[in-house]
């Protein structure tokens, strides 16, 4: 009876917070097991696993934070955050600070900012505003101008060169004109119009980009240098076995065989150390939160909160599926960390600033049926 009593009252003010209880438990757990496997791939680095921590209760501010916001008023914001975005991306490629050899930082003196995330939100964001004040499926122009929308950001991102994010952001802008009622005869004719297109952006790309699509169809070519990555992390997952290794004992891990172990290569890590069932359980978390969020998505009032709902959520799955693709070999390596779980903190913002709106969705959907 206790127990309920206290039940109740939290789930009063997670309601009051418009946070959505079912979607916290699991990006809590998801959290949990970032934490505990980044301290076995760090080499069991406690400061670490600390600067994590810290950096993920910021994020989880900034989620509660963009909950509060209602629907109408991110839509009446979409456009500015649109074009500010696109200023910033144009800042970048003029006045930006190189890193790493791009050109993917401003520089605000007491920390370095990547405008190429806010296009994760923005875009997704403008292309709903858009669809939202027109009688949907799209017709032919609405096409073209929507997809001139994603293609200047994802040419400019290209530009910096970040060839992970341009990639991220032009899906989920994909994922906002299907939501919008594309036909699968559309749907046929943009898929040969991009297999068409791959010789045009075969000559546009970095050597380092050709490398890394070289590598990925033939790791062997250069086992110790560019193929050495990918054939060490297939290393990794492959000897984890059904069972693993157990927590702290995968051989890759601990004895630096695996690069980037902490950040795009840490699924590599839980592979070894938790085997075929860990993984498969980690990814059931994974789809439980996109399905939660579709969930979201099917149950909005509006055109507009439903394929930002959904694009959002659709993001979030291929965010997983390029670092899962990349880390067992079935795609190229293009720098996505895995989400929540990866070290760093720039993308986990975005992230949960996209939980934020797609728990605002939901809870202020319930308040105007109420």
């Amino acid at each position: 009876m206790r127990q309920d009593t206290m039940d109740s009252g939290i789930a009063y003010w997670l309601r009051r917070l418009h946070v959505d209880s079912m979607l916290l438990l699991a990006l809590l757990a998801l959290i949990a097991t970032g934490l505990f496997i980044l301290y076995s791939a760090s080499g069991q680095n406690a400061d670490m696993v600390a600067r994590q921590s810290t950096r993920l209760l910021l994020a989880l501010g900034v989620m509660a934070l963009v909950a509060q916001v209602p629907v109408a008023r991110l839509r009446q914001w979409a456009p500015w955050l649109y074009f500010a975005g696109l200023l910033l991306l144009l800042g970048v490629l003029l006045f930006g600070q190189v890193g790493m050899g791009a050109r993917r930082w401003l520089d605000l003196g007491f920390m370095r900012f990547q405008p190429s995330e806010i296009m994760k939100l923005a875009v997704p964001m403008m292309l709903a505003w858009y669809f939202a004040e027109r009688p949907l499926p799209p017709t032919g122009k609405q096409l073209v101008i929507a997809g001139a929308i994603v293609l200047l950001p994802v040419l400019l991102i290209a530009k910096e060169p970040d060839l992970g994010t341009a990639l991220l952001v032009g899906m989920v802008g994909l994922f906002v004109i299907f939501f919008a009622g594309l036909s699968y005869r559309t749907m046929a004719v943009f898929a040969v119009l991009g297999l068409g297109s791959l010789p045009v952006l075969w000559h546009f790309m970095h050597g380092y980009q050709r490398e890394r699509v070289l590598t990925f169809l033939d790791p062997e070519r250069d086992p110790l240098g560019a193929g050495y990555h990918i054939i060490q992390s297939m290393i990794a997952v492959g000897s984890g076995g059904v069972y693993g290794t157990g927590w702290l004992n995968g051989t890759q891990a601990q004895l630096d065989f695996l690069p980037e172990r902490s950040t795009d290569f840490i699924f590599s890590v839980f592979g070894e150390e938790f085997g075929l069932i860990g993984a498969l359980i980690l990814l059931a978390l994974y789809v439980f939160i996109v399905l939660r969020g579709l969930d979201i998505a099917l149950r909005a009032q509006d055109t507009y909160s439903r394929l930002v709902a959904g694009s959002l959520s659709m993001m979030f799955s291929v965010y997983v599926f390029v670092n899962v693709g990349m880390v067992i070999g079935l795609l190229p390596v293009v720098g996505v960390p895995l989400p929540l779980v990866s070290y760093g903190g720039t993308s986990m913002v975005t992230i949960m600033a996209a939980f934020g709106m797609l728990m605002g969705i939901h809870s202020h959907r319930r308040l105007v049926a109420h």
